[in-house]
């Protein structure tokens, strides 16, 4: 989709953030060398936080500042002491960071206090898209003292540095505290009573975020103990979601593709540390440099320092469109941060890793068929996963549910599939549908090491294992390995990955030390939040954890609601007349195509050659308009900036790093 994707991992489910002028016009003291390491830094009142590697840190009065290579981006945690409230003690700290940079008050949204804090709170900032950067406040309170952290800088550097900011934000605790943990604790197995304490948990959640169905499965002691789910498939039907339900996974995928490069490197016939261009002498990344570096172990690392490409993946995809797309676009496409230096989420690499196990396994065939072949074949018939396919058609026609999200009115609507679609000829990153039934009998491939039910290896384990090998970092105690995450933040390892696409948000979870396996498969936009205090709640469920999860959901209700009201409160309705009436039809951009743009009643209507959804306009702080999409499941998530360049009419587009305009044509 296309909000901001660096926010959901970088932020640690914090909100979305606003953003702030360029010039950083107050400067921070000069800071001390670059840490070599990550590093635990004291803030001058005592509070502890993570310096991740690269970065360096500076102490002036009770302003600790944290920065990056980067000279456009700035983490400052700023211990203020007695404040009337978050929102004051935000204000308190802007005005000894940079009194000058500080921008009119958005919203304030109350986050659970975890991690030693007694109250927490994130503050957003009004400014406007053109800008292209970020600011927020995150204050925390202990006793009567607050310590704010306040994010200012580049949005492009943001998401660049999201896994390290990741570290920095979940790992910001007050002094002396020391984190709850479960190592060494004997994990409860999930008996039916636990079982149904977190299905209860699970329909409880999904009803108050909106989400009509959930599909679950649970494995413990050796075998699946549960498989189904609660809720429907499709709002206004009676139809339950059950073991064989098809939800859409999303980038749960790209460990699929993976697993084809762990079964190719146990057959000897690929080497994680090989040149891509030993077994695929056509690939191409920018440069010739950068091309020979690249090995196999590259492609689903996360870690190569290439920034997401989605919206030309997503605005020029048609039914037409070839699996080799996916090396077209990559050539085209250089690192913006050094190999093994930061975290960036890639899908066409993902893509490329798959396409590559599948034309090593059937040489002859094309490469979305040889793909589709291979996952079938070596994945999918010996684990019995018989109801995965790649196909959307072939879901849609079967037991599948309905995708949906929320509209303006706050009421959960059944969304097209349209965007869904595009993914299809980039399906090793994201396209495969699958059921709770496959999905547990998958994952619990991971707690068994590779080695099927009948006793049969499906893969070596040395294999397997190395995809769970701890890479770039996300978080705190957190990495992406390939086409697989760990977070130990708790003491204990959960193996795990999620997947998002339109109406369809899930996550799988492999806890080895617990012989536990569960998977979540969601219909609903509110999906990645449910997964989220989900897994809280199953670590709560088998170590008798405090009792979290249901605060965070409660807070992440009130939010949403909040986030929602302030969207509608921005927003023209009807939309502003006479900027539609000024608008051209047609547009084009040289990276994404044409766009056209068609009145829809008080609201004008943007089609692209795959999808359209319903937009109105937003007069922004600096005096610019917005088109912003209102459709359901699209909220606020596509924005295009009106404006003229060379005396024709422009619209501009930006995800972090890219900046992309189209211009008018007749």
């Amino acid at each position: 989709m296309m909000r901001k994707a660096w926010l959901v991992g970088a932020l640690a489910g914090l909100s979305a953030v606003a953003l702030v002028p360029p010039a950083l016009a107050d400067t921070p003291p000069a800071a001390a060398a670059a840490a070599a390491a990550d590093t635990t830094t004291t803030a001058p009142g005592g509070s502890t936080v993570l310096l991740p590697a690269g970065w360096q840190a500076s102490a002036s009065g009770n302003v600790l500042t944290l920065s990056p290579p980067e000279p456009d981006l700035h983490i400052a945690i700023v211990d203020v002491g007695a404040a009337a409230d978050a929102k004051a003690a935000a204000a308190a700290a802007w005005a000894v960071y940079a009194p000058k940079r500080a921008h009119p008050f958005k919203l304030l949204t109350a986050r659970p206090p975890r991690n030693g804090w007694e109250e927490a709170a994130v503050i957003n900032y009004e400014t406007s898209p053109a800008e292209h950067l970020v600011q927020m406040g995150v204050s925390r309170r202990k006793g009567t003292g607050w310590t704010v952290l306040i994010m200012d800088g580049s949005e492009a550097t943001a998401e660049k540095r999201g896994g390290a900011i990741g570290q920095i934000l979940t790992s910001l605790r007050p002094a002396g505290y020391t984190r709850e943990s479960f190592a060494g604790k004997t994990a409860n197995l999930l008996d039916p009573a636990r079982v149904q304490v977190l299905l209860d948990f699970v329909k409880h959640n999904a009803d108050a975020m909106h989400i009509p169905g959930v599909g679950l499965a649970f494995y413990s002691g050796g075998q699946v103990v549960y498989e189904g789910g609660v809720g429907v498939k499709e709002l206004g039907k009676p139809d339950p979601v059950d073991a064989h339900t098809r939800f859409m996974i999303a980038s749960n995928t790209k460990s699929m593709a993976t697993l084809l490069l762990a079964e190719l490197v146990s057959e000897g016939r690929l080497r994680w540390d090989q040149p891509v261009t030993e077994v695929y002498p056509s690939f191409r990344l920018g440069s010739d440099a950068t091309t020979k570096s690249v090995q196999i172990r590259h492609l689903v690392c996360a870690c190569t320092g290439l920034p997401r490409k989605d919206m030309e993946l997503l605005f020029t995809t048609t039914a037409q469109t070839p699996a080799s797309d996916t090396f077209k676009l990559l050539a085209g496409t250089e690192p913006t941060s050094k190999f093994g230096e930061a975290f960036q989420y890639n899908n066409l690499m993902a893509s490329a890793a798959g396409y590559i196990a599948g034309h090593i396994y059937y040489p002859d065939m094309e490469l979305g068929a040889a793909f589709d072949r291979a996952v079938k074949e070596k994945i999918w018939q010996p684990l019995g996963m018989a109801d995965s396919t790649m196909s959307v058609d072939e879901a849609l026609a079967a037991d599948h549910a309905s995708p949906h999200g929320d509209g303006l009115d706050g009421k959960p609507a059944v969304e097209a599939q349209d965007l869904n679609r595009t993914f299809y000829p980039f399906r090793p990153a994201g396209g495969a549908w699958s059921s709770p039934h496959d999905m547990i009998r998958y994952i619990a491939n991971e707690l068994n090491e590779g080695v099927l039910p009948g006793g049969k290896r499906l893969v070596s384990a040395e294999a397997l294992l190395a995809r769970r090998a701890r890479g770039v970092p996300i978080a705190e105690d957190q990495w992406y390995g390939m086409g697989l995450m760990e977070d130990a933040s708790t003491g204990v390892s959960v193996i795990h990955h999620g997947g998002d696409l339109m109406g369809y948000h899930s996550e799988m979870f492999a806890i080895p030390s617990a012989g536990v396996a569960a998977v979540i498969l969601t219909n609903g936009e509110n999906g990645p939040y449910l997964r989220r205090v989900f897994q809280r709640r199953l670590l709560e469920v088998l170590y008798d954890g405090k009792p979290e999860a249901q605060g965070d959901a409660d807070a992440v209700v009130k939010r949403l609601a909040a986030e929602l009201a302030e969207f509608r409160s921005r927003i023209q309705m009807p939309a502003d007349d006479k900027v539609i009436g000024a608008l051209a039809a047609r547009y084009v951009s040289p990276e994404l195509g044409t766009l056209r743009l068609v009145k829809e009643g008080a609201q004008v209507r943007g089609f692209t050659s795959a999808w359209n959804t319903l937009m109105t306009t937003r007069r922004n702080d600096d005096g610019t308009v917005s088109l912003v999409s209102i459709d359901p499941g699209w909220i606020g998530d596509n924005e295009l900036l009106i404006g003229v360049a060379d005396g024709k009419r422009t619209l501009t587009v930006r995800d972090g790093q890219h900046v992309y305009v189209f211009t008018e044509v007749s």
